[in-house]
C-alpha cells in the first residue's frame, strides 16, 4: 500500500465532521468500518436470543453463530492490519436499528413457537444485512486488487449465507410445521 494510498484512508473526515469519501478505497474502507460496528453489535445481541430461543436447534444456531461473528471480527481486524489502517470510529446505525427490532421479538409473550418464529425473522434480517455489507466490500476489494483480502471477506460472505438458509432450515422444517397457524386460527374463533 502507498503512503498516498495511507494517507487519503486515513483522513476522510472533512469539515465539520461530514465524511470525505473521494474514492473506491476510501468508500471500501468506510463499510469496512461500518460492518466492523455491526459485528460488535451483533455479539452483544447473539447470546440474548440464544437464551430466548425456545428451540434447541434455534438456540444452537444462535450459539454457533455467535461463534463464527468472533471469527468474523477477527477475519476484520486481520484485514484493517493487512491495510494498514484503524477500525474505529464508525458506529452502524442499520445494525442499531435491525437488533432495536430483534428485541421486540425478545420481549414477546405467549406461544413460544411463535416466539422462535420471530426470533428467526429478526436473525434473518441481520443476515441479510450482513450478506449485502460483505458481499458490496468482496466486490470493491476485488476491483481494488486485495486479493487476500477479497478471499477472507468471501469466506465470512459464505458463512453468512450458510447461517441464512440455517434459520430458514430451522423454520420451515420444524417451527412452520408444528401447526402455529392452526393454532392461531382456533384462538381467533
Amino acid at each position: 500500500m502507498t503512503q498516498q494510498t495511507k494517507s487519503t484512508m486515513s483522513n476522510q473526515m472533512g469539515m465539520a465532521g461530514s465524511k470525505q469519501i473521494n474514492s473506491l478505497q476510501d468508500l471500501f474502507v468506510d463499510q469496512l468500518r461500518d460492518l466492523y460496528s455491526a459485528e460488535d453489535q451483533i455479539l452483544q445481541a447473539l447470546p440474548k436470543m440464544a437464551q430466548a430461543a425456545n428451540a434447541s436447534e434455534l438456540k444452537k444456531a444462535f450459539q454457533t453463530h455467535l461463534e463464527q461473528s468472533r471469527t468474523h471480527k477477527q477475519r476484520l481486524d486481520r484485514i484493517f492490519t493487512d491495510l494498514g489502517i484503524t477500525s474505529g470510529g464508525q458506529h452502524c446505525e442499520a445494525m442499531e436499528g435491525l437488533i432495536k427490532e430483534g428485541e421486540e421479538a425478545l420481549q414477546l409473550q405467549g406461544d413460544p413457537v411463535v416466539k422462535d418464529a420471530a426470533l428467526i425473522a429478526a436473525g434473518q434480517r441481520v443476515e441479510h444485512y450482513e450478506m449485502a455489507g460483505y458481499g458490496t466490500v468482496r466486490t470493491f476489494a476485488d476491483h481494488l486488487g486485495f486479493d487476500k483480502v477479497e478471499d477472507l471477506l468471501q469466506q465470512t460472505l459464505d458463512e453468512e449465507g450458510e447461517a441464512d438458509k440455517l434459520l430458514t432450515s430451522i423454520a420451515e422444517g420444524g417451527i412452520f410445521k408444528t401447526g402455529i397457524n392452526e393454532k392461531a386460527n382456533k384462538n381467533q374463533r
